[in-house]
């Protein structure tokens, strides 16, 4: 599996927000959707705050790849799928600590057991 480069999870890590596109079965991208993404360790997190039944979510199950934007990077990416993950914690205190100066409904809404179980790790990919 790629890993990201060290200044790609800086930029992202600094960025508020995500776009992400994720891939259709004949090949074209989704409608790019706004989201807010957590680094833990050397890895990227997202959460789907209205669960597994989120329209972008469902996206993301077709074909588990697309394409992100944020923090000047630009990327190809897998979607990892870690709904019962270890770290569900400490990407918990991310989200916490990186969106804190945001009203508290906002950021506990990626805490639910529903965003959890909607949780994915960013992975960069090679072209297909």
């Amino acid at each position: 599996m790629t890993t990201w480069a060290s200044d790609e999870l800086k930029k992202i890590e600094k960025a508020d927000e995500l776009n992400l596109s994720s891939l259709r079965q004949d090949g074209t991208y989704r409608n790019q959707v706004i989201i807010w993404v957590v680094r833990v360790g050397d890895d990227l997190y997202i959460r789907a705050v209205k669960g597994r039944t989120s329209p972008w979510f469902r996206g993301t199950q077709t074909r588990h790849a697309g394409h992100i934007r944020s923090g000047g990077v630009e990327k190809d990416v897998t979607f990892v799928e870690t709904p019962d993950s270890p770290l569900h914690k400490e990407i918990d205190a991310a989200y916490r600590e990186k969106y804190r100066r945001y009203p508290q409904s906002y950021v506990d809404a990626c805490l639910t057991p529903e965003a959890q179980a909607a949780t994915m790790k960013l992975v960069p990919r090679t072209m297909d």
